[in-house]
C-alpha cells in the first residue's frame, strides 16, 4: 500500500506551525482559547493559516475565561463526536481548564488542550505565569505531554489526536514550552509517538470476538428470562453503538432504561424506552429494574448514583450481563455473571446475528404489558393547577415544539434533573451535560461549543440562576459570534438542588444556598451584552405564547422564568437507599407501604 506524501513535508516550519499543520490535517474546525504570552507564537501561526485564502480557515473563538473554552471544545466534541480543541496560554491560562479536562475525563469525552509553556530553561524556577501542569493534569487528564524536545513535537501532537479519540475516549494535554513553538525544523508529515503498550492494547480489544461459546452462554440466559431489561449508559454514545443497541432491542423486544449520560441511545418516544434509570430517575424505569430478571448492561458501570447500594440494585434479577470497553469496568461495582471486553458496537452486532441465525424468539408481551402498566401508574407529574409556574410545564412546552430533535444543554442542578425527567431524545448527541463531575458553569459555554458543531440546528441551554453565574460571561461570546443559541434560566432564587436537600434531611436551615436577596438582573445581564431577544416570563398564562416566540425567534434569545422556588426534583432515591425506598413527592404514585426512613446525611450530595 502507498501513501501520499504530505504537500509540506520537507518544508522547514516552526513548531507553532507544525501544530497549526496538524490541526488542519486532523480537519479541526475550530479552536476555542484565550491568548497569552507563552501560547502567541501558535496563536499567530493561526493567524497567518486563516489568512491564506487557499487555506480552510479555523477560526480562534474567544472566550470570557479559559474555564468557558474549555467546556465549549467539550460540548463541540459531545455534540459532533469528534475532538474538540482548547487552545490556552500557560499558568493561570493552563490552571483554569482543569475543571474541564476532569469533567471530560469523567465522562469520556475526546478533547485536546494545548497549553503555553515557560520557555524550557525557565521550567522549574517559578517563572512568570509558570504552572507544573504535568504534575496538575496528570491526575485529571487521560494522558499529558510535556515536550521539550522540539523534534518530537510533531508526532507528540498528531499522537494526542490519536489517544483522545480512541479505546474510551478522553482529554490528552499538550504542555508547550514557547521556544518550542519557536523553533525551526523540517516537517515530516507523517509519523506518531512509538506507543506499543496503548496501541496492543486497543489491538486486542478490538480484536476480541464473542466467541460460539460466549454467545451460546448469553442466549442461554436469556432464555430463561420472562422479564429482560437493557440498562444503557454513555459508553453506547461514546462508543458509537446506538444503531447496534437499538438493532438488538428492536430484534429481539427487550425494553430499556439509560443513564443521564446514556438519554439518546435509544429513542426515549419509543414505546420500550422506559427512559431514565438512577437517584432522579423515573419512578416506572426503576421499578422496571427492581423486576427484572436478567439485565443487560451496555456502556455503564454500575455509578453510585444509579446503584447506590450495589447488593440491593436488580435484586430480582437471576443473570447480570455486562458489555463494556474498559476490562476495569467489568464487577468493580456490581458482581456479572457474563461479560464481555471489546468495542460494543461489534459485540451487539454478534449477538444480534447469533439470535437470528439461531431464530431465538421469546413471548415477553406479558413483560411489555407490565413495563407500559408501570409507565402508566408511575408517570412523571406535577402539581398542574398551581398558579405559580412550574418548570415541568415549562420544559413540557419546550419539548412539545422542539419534538426531541433540539441538541439541549444543562447546567447542574435541579434544572439538569428535570430537563432528563421532561426532554425527549430521538437520537443521540442531543443530551449535553456534566454526568459524573456535575460541574455547575457547564450549560451555557457547553452550548457555544455544539452550536459550532452543529451552525444550523437548534440549541438550547437549560439552566438555573445559581448554575449560569459561574460562567455568566459566556453571554458575551453568544452574541459576540453571533450564535442563534437559545438561553433559558429557571430562576428559583437560589441553589435549588442544595436548598432540596437541605429541607430534606437538615430541618429546612437554607445555609449559604437562598439568594433570594440577590441583586442580580438576569434580563438587564443579557441586554447588556446585546441578545436581541430578551424576555422575563413571570405569568403562568403567558407560557404557551411568550416559549413559542422564544423557540421561533431567528437569533440569540434569553428567557428567564420566575418558577415556583419550592418546586422539586422528584423521584429522589436518597444516598445510601434502594429503589424500593424511592421518595416520589406529591404527585407521583408509589409503590412504598408507609413512609420510608429518611435517607442518611451522610452520603454523597
Amino acid at each position: 500500500m502507498t501513501t501520499t506524501e504530505h504537500p509540506r513535508a520537507g518544508q522547514q516550519l516552526t513548531g507553532a506551525e507544525m501544530i497549526v499543520q496538524i490541526l488542519a490535517d486532523e480537519g479541526v474546525d475550530v479552536v476555542f482559547g484565550y491568548s497569552g504570552g507563552a501560547i502567541l507564537p501558535t496563536y499567530d501561526a493561526i493567524f497567518v493559516h486563516n489568512s491564506d485564502a487557499k487555506k480552510r480557515p479555523i477560526p480562534l473563538i474567544v472566550p470570557a475565561n479559559e474555564q468557558g473554552a474549555g467546556f465549549m471544545a467539550a460540548g463541540y466534541a459531545r455534540a459532533s463526536g469528534r475532538v474538540g480543541v482548547c487552545m490556552v496560554t500557560s499558568g493561570p491560562g493552563a490552571t483554569n481548564t482543569v475543571t474541564p479536562i476532569r469533567d471530560s475525563m469523567a465522562d469520556s469525552i475526546p478533547m485536546v488542550v494545548i497549553c503555553g509553556q515557560v520557555p524550557t530553561a525557565a521550567i522549574g524556577t517559578d517563572a512568570f505565569q509558570e504552572a507544573p501542569v504535568s504534575a496538575i493534569m496528570g491526575s485529571v487528564a487521560k494522558h499529558v505531554f510535556l515536550i521539550t524536545d522540539p523534534t518530537r513535537l510533531e508526532q507528540t501532537v498528531r499522537t494526542a489526536f490519536e489517544i483522545a479519540r480512541t479505546g474510551r475516549p478522553g482529554p490528552v494535554v499538550l504542555d508547550i514550552p514557547k521556544d518550542v513553538q519557536n523553533w525551526s525544523g523540517v516537517f515530516k508529515g507523517q509519523g506518531n509517538l512509538s506507543l506499543p503498550g496503548y496501541r496492543n492494547r486497543l489491538r486486542a480489544v478490538s480484536a476480541r470476538r464473542l466467541d460460539e461459546a460466549a454467545l451460546g452462554a448469553f442466549f442461554a440466559m436469556l432464555a430463561q428470562s420472562e422479564r429482560p431489561l437493557i440498562y444503557a449508559g454513555g459508553g453506547v454514545i461514546a462508543g458509537e453503538a446506538t444503531a447496534a443497541l437499538r438493532d438488538f432491542a428492536d430484534t429481539f423486544q427487550i425494553p430499556v432504561v439509560t443513564t443521564l449520560m446514556g438519554l439518546g441511545s435509544v429513542d426515549t418516544t419509543d414505546a420500550r424506552c422506559m427512559r431514565m434509570l438512577g437517584m432522579h430517575g423515573a419512578a416506572f424505569a426503576n421499578y422496571a429494574v427492581d423486576d427484572c430478571d436478567f439485565l443487560l448492561a451496555v456502556g455503564a458501570r454500575f455509578d453510585d448514583r444509579v446503584a447506590a447500594v450495589p447488593p440491593r440494585f436488580a435484586p430480582g434479577a437471576k443473570h447480570i450481563a455486562h458489555l463494556d470497553v474498559d476490562v476495569s469496568e467489568i464487577g468493580k461495582v456490581k458482581a456479572v455473571h457474563w461479560s464481555h471486553v471489546g468495542v460494543m458496537a461489534d459485540a451487539l452486532s454478534q449477538l444480534t446475528a447469533y439470535g437470528k441465525t439461531k431464530a431465538f424468539k421469546r413471548d415477553w408481551r406479558p413483560w411489555h404489558a407490565h413495563c407500559a402498566e408501570l409507565k402508566h401508574t408511575y408517570a412523571m407529574n406535577y402539581d398542574r393547577n398551581s398558579d405559580l409556574i412550574q418548570p415541568y410545564y415549562v420544559l413540557e412546552e419546550i419539548n412539545r415544539l422542539t419534538k426531541g430533535e433540539a441538541i439541549i444543554s444543562t447546567g447542574v442542578g435541579q434544572h439538569q434533573m428535570w430537563a432528563a425527567q421532561y426532554f425527549d431524545f430521538k437520537s443521540p448527541r442531543l443530551w449535553l451535560t456534566s454526568g459524573s463531575m456535575g460541574t455547575m458553569g457547564f450549560g451555557l459555554p457547553a452550548a457555544i461549543g455544539a452550536q459550532f458543531a452543529h451552525p444550523k440546528r437548534l440549541v438550547i441551554d437549560i439552566d438555573g440562576d445559581a448554575s449560569i453565574r459561574m460562567n455568566l460571561g459566556e453571554l458575551e461570546t453568544v452574541t459576540t459570534y453571533d450564535l442563534p443559541v437559545k438561553v433559558v434560566v429557571l430562576n428559583n432564587f437560589g441553589d435549588g438542588m442544595v436548598k432540596q436537600w437541605q429541607k430534606l434531611f437538615f430541618k429546612g436551615r437554607l445555609s449559604a444556598s437562598d439568594k433570594s436577596l440577590h441583586k442580580k438582573d438576569f434580563v438587564k445581564a443579557a441586554e447588556a451584552d446585546q441578545f436581541p431577544w430578551v424576555r422575563r416570563l413571570d405569568r403562568k398564562e403567558d407560557v404557551p405564547a411568550v416559549i413559542a416566540e422564544f423557540i421561533a425567534f431567528n437569533g440569540p434569545a434569553f428567557l428567564e422564568v420566575l418558577i415556583d422556588p419550592d418546586a422539586g426534583v422528584y423521584p429522589m432515591v436518597g444516598p445510601g437507599q434502594s429503589y424500593e425506598e424511592m421518595i416520589t413527592g406529591d404527585w407521583i404514585a408509589s409503590r412504598a407501604i408507609g413512609p420510608s426512613e429518611p435517607p442518611s446525611t451522610s452520603g454523597m450530595f
